[in-house]
């Protein structure tokens, strides 16, 4: 089904089936599959291919050569319905890839809302992305990867399978992250380790100085005490009670399967 108002250049291919939102704008030469589905106000400049179970939201920008719910790289996958589901406000710029999911892990690859991936970003298969994060250039994400809300990729990065990276959290460029890294932290490097909080990020974001203080101390009881975690865990629970901001940090080392970055 597709709406009266969206625009299709003649040259893009449609198949029967698709559902294209009210608005929608499709360039020439893209190929949206039969079980595509885009909402309204949604852009694709060119040479865009959507395939598969694919659900994208509303108000979105896609850049020329970029591949959506295409057939993911695990050699596991046998041709399953497993899908991508794109929120909205989402700008994915040139030459990104963002493949579907595989039954082994969940079937879905999500990307939330009010991100921005840049040129030649690649989320793998089963990766669950929040909102509001930036992938520089060339960021690579394995399968099976979770990054949280406000999270910052820097260029030429890669994420090892099944890596969670917390929230509010800048990876620097061409590191090489094979653990899962707290909310707040600044990684860097290959393979990546802990360089501080993220500071100028969360002042950005409305931080109070109290609530930096309280997770500016929990990072260095995890990272500067010299004691094992679960030495550190109890006051950096206690830390928790006093300051909301501080859970978050708490909660992820439950969340951990990887181990943390040290």
């Amino acid at each position: 089904m597709i709406d009266q108002s969206a625009r299709i250049h003649p040259t893009a291919i449609v198949e029967e089936g698709a559902k294209i939102g009210p608005e929608v704008t499709i360039g020439p030469f893209s190929i949206i599959g039969k079980n595509v589905e885009i909402g309204a106000r949604t852009v694709l400049k060119s040479h865009v291919v959507i395939n598969g179970f694919t659900q994208i939201g509303q108000d979105n920008l896609i850049f020329q050569f970029t591949s959506i719910g295409e057939v993911n790289q695990d050699l596991k996958y046998a041709g399953e319905d497993t899908k991508v589901i794109i929120g909205d406000h989402n700008s994915i710029r040139e030459g990104c890839s963002i493949h579907r999911g595989s039954v082994q892990g969940g079937g879905i690859t999500r990307l939330g809302n009010h991100n921005l991936l840049m040129g030649n970003t690649h989320i793998g298969h089963d990766g669950l992305i929040g909102n509001h994060c930036i992938f520089a250039n060339n960021a690579t994400l394995a399968g099976h990867v979770t990054v949280d809300d406000h999270a910052i990729i820097g260029g030429m990065t890669a994420v090892h399978q099944w890596c969670t990276i917390g929230a509010h959290v800048m990876v620097g460029g061409c590191s090489g992250v094979v653990q899962d890294v707290p909310p707040y932290v600044i990684a860097q490097g290959n393979h990546a380790s802990p360089y501080g909080v993220n500071i100028e990020g969360l002042k950005r974001r409305g931080f109070s100085k109290e609530a930096l203080h309280a997770i500016r101390n929990a990072y260095k009881l995890l990272y500067r005490s010299g004691r094992p975690l679960e030495e550190v865990k109890p006051e950096i629970a206690a830390l928790a009670q006093e300051h909301s901001e501080v859970q978050p940090f708490y909660d992820f080392f439950a969340r951990s399967t990887r181990g943390l970055i040290r």
